[in-house]
């Protein structure tokens, strides 16, 4: 016995049986054995031609060519549509064409077993090197990787089912060639299932070259002594049936491939429907699921935003994910394509907490775990390239369709300047979401303004010392102030409790010659900038929403230094859910290290 487990790593098989047109829609499935000795053929010719020898080879495959047994993973069928150029009517011309495959888990296999065939150990072991080799099975794109299961595994499989018939399981076998010599492989019912014709080798004729030759007149001398001989040249190497290509066979109308015959398979006829999942109970034991608390995202358009566009770039991206949060809510309510314009009176007003900020009275949030919209200049140029969603309290959490939301948001609207576009490259946790805001780093700098949470008390019992009031003190408020975030974000972040637990902290203005606050992108990663530094007034800080004062708050930029290295993300301040007051690593090594 022996048997061959192939898995699609795209999960897709893209194959039209043979006789089919591929607009029919109707896949291949199980894959044909003739197929997959052609794929054999293949992987040999193009990969190990040094490495076997045709002989070998040839004893191989003549084994394999009796009809396998198929044991298939559950399945669904799905299709794409593509216009291609067709040249019929012109140069512009395009057909429709339908791309039909077979939908399969990426992790599940396709296993072929042949009961009554034997192998060499030096003909396992060729067999072995060849489904190691194998790049694809039907079309390009239907990648997979391939193994041989031993005597041990394959015999197991037919016993199990045998046994207990398993439903993640569909088996799939000649009438005419098991039904009667095993037992175990007889088909004992045939009311569930369905009569497909699957093209198999013939191995009497499959390596032979009988239609696969070209004849060629050759004439030599003149008058008596002409002589005419006719000789048979080969097409291919090896010159066998199996190895005609496709474009031959229609030019010599070939209705079905010299070599090949044509075997009856049952199959399930529900084999293509998918079943759901069953509930399972998690035992307090087993391990949860991490929470998605990362979106990471590129920017795309004619001219970038400018860095000092951080804040509208972020309130922009709150908006339009709560509209598509809202959206998605609406369908589910309403059905898709049935949202009433307007919207009646009354109507549910459906709002995502980690997206907003708000309970669903439209309280707000406390303990910062709502989302953070932060975009970012990753290659020092001055203008915005990234977008970084991060919640602590998880994305999806609550409804599944916040996780649909992200992944649908490819396009920010701005109130001034073109639309950009979005590509999201990561959806993860902070361990498997790459980024320069979540490494570890003792030093930290300003990418864009810190903004003050509060204003200078002049009064009462926690008024201010006099030397962090007054305009000519507001460099020392704003560190002040740094200082006390830094405390907050310490106790809450990193655990660490008590009211001097900022003090081993260093903390450096960043000023240029008029002693005026500079944000630099020179200073990120420690490499070389192309950007030119901007004063924090420079930044819009009003946000879109009655009463923000952000403009008139005094701001700066820093260097800060802890004890110890510590992990982003790293945003204090007013407006710190809106990409101010970020701070991102000044070693570039943290970046490979981190």
């Amino acid at each position: 016995m022996i048997g061959i487990a192939l898995r699609f790593t795209s999960g897709r098989f893209h194959a039209t049986p043979w006789g089919r047109h591929v607009n029919e829609g109707a896949p291949e499935w199980p894959p044909s054995p003739w197929r997959i000795l052609r794929a054999l053929v293949a992987t040999w010719k193009r990969k190990l031609n040094d490495q076997i020898d045709q002989q070998a080879m040839q004893e191989l495959l003549q084994k394999l060519a009796s009809p396998p047994v198929f044991a298939l993973p559950p399945a669904t069928t799905g299709h794409s549509r593509h216009y291609m150029p067709w040249f019929k009517k012109g140069p512009d011309d395009r057909t429709l064409v339908f791309d039909t495959f077979v939908a399969v888990s990426k992790q599940a296999e396709v296993v072929a077993i042949w009961p009554d065939v034997d192998l060499t150990d030096l003909q396992r072991e060729v067999l072995s090197t060849l489904m190691k080799n194998i790049g694809f099975l039907g079309r390009s794109e239907s990648w997979c990787d391939g193994q041989v299961l031993d005597d041990a595994a394959a015999t197991g499989l037919i016993k199990r089912r045998s046994e207990d018939n398993a439903s993640d399981v569909h088996w799939s076998q000649p009438l005419d060639d098991h039904s009667q010599d095993s037992p175990a492989l007889a088909v004992t019912t045939i009311s569930n299932q369905e009569i497909v014709r699957v093209l198999c080798a013939d191995a009497q004729t499959a390596f032979e070259d009988e239609h696969v030759t070209r004849t060629e007149t050759i004439t030599t001398g003149r008058g008596r002594n002409k002589q005419t001989e006719t000789a048979r040249l080969p097409l291919y190497d090896p010159n066998w049936h199996l190895c005609m290509e496709t474009a031959y066979l229609h030019q010599r109308r070939w209705s079905d491939p010299p070599g090949s015959r044509w075997v009856q398979y049952t199959r399930p006829m529900d084999c293509f429907r998918v079943r759901p999942r069953a509930a399972t109970i998690r035992s307090a034991a087993a391990p949860r699921r991490s929470l998605i608390v990362v979106a990471r995202y590129v920017l795309d358009g004619p001219a970038l935003p400018l860095i000092t566009e951080t804040l509208a770039i972020a309130e922009s991206a709150r908006f339009t994910l709560m509209g598509l949060f809202k959206h998605l809510k609406l369908e589910e309510h309403y059905g898709r394509g049935k949202i009433p314009r307007p919207l009646p009176p009354g109507a549910p007003r459906f709002r995502s907490e980690v997206f907003s900020g708000k309970d669903a009275e439209g309280n707000y949030l406390r303990g910062h775990q709502h989302a953070w919209y932060v975009p970012t200049d990753e290659d020092g140029d001055g203008r915005i390239d990234h977008l970084t969603i991060y919640a602590e309290m998880g994305f999806g959490s609550e409804d599944p369709l916040e996780i649909q939301a992200l992944d649908r948001f490819r396009r920010l609207k701005r109130q001034e300047g073109e639309s950009l576009n979005l590509l999201l490259i990561g959806l993860g946790t902070t361990d498997n979401v790459i980024g320069p805001m979540f490494v570890r780093s003792k030093q930290w700098v300003s990418a864009t303004p810190f903004l003050v949470t509060r204003h200078p008390k002049k009064n009462g019992r926690k008024r201010d010392p006099q030397h962090l009031l007054g305009p000519a003190n507001q460099a020392a408020f704003v560190e002040h102030n740094l200082r006390e975030e830094l405390a907050r974000f310490l106790t809450r972040r990193h655990a660490v409790v008590g009211p001097d637990n900022s003090d081993g902290i260093r903390i450096e203005g960043l000023v240029d010659e008029q002693g005026a606050f500079r944000v630099d992108p020179s200073h990120w990663f420690g490499r070389q900038a192309t950007g030119s530094a901007v004063r924090p007034i420079q930044f819009k800080r009003f946000r879109r929403k009655p009463g923000d004062d952000g403009g008139k708050r005094p701001a700066g930029a820093f260097r800060i230094e802890f004890a110890e290295p510590i992990r982003g993300p790293l945003c204090l301040g007013q407006s710190a859910h809106f990409g101010l007051g970020l701070f991102l690593p000044a070693d570039s090594t943290v970046l490979k290290t981190g």
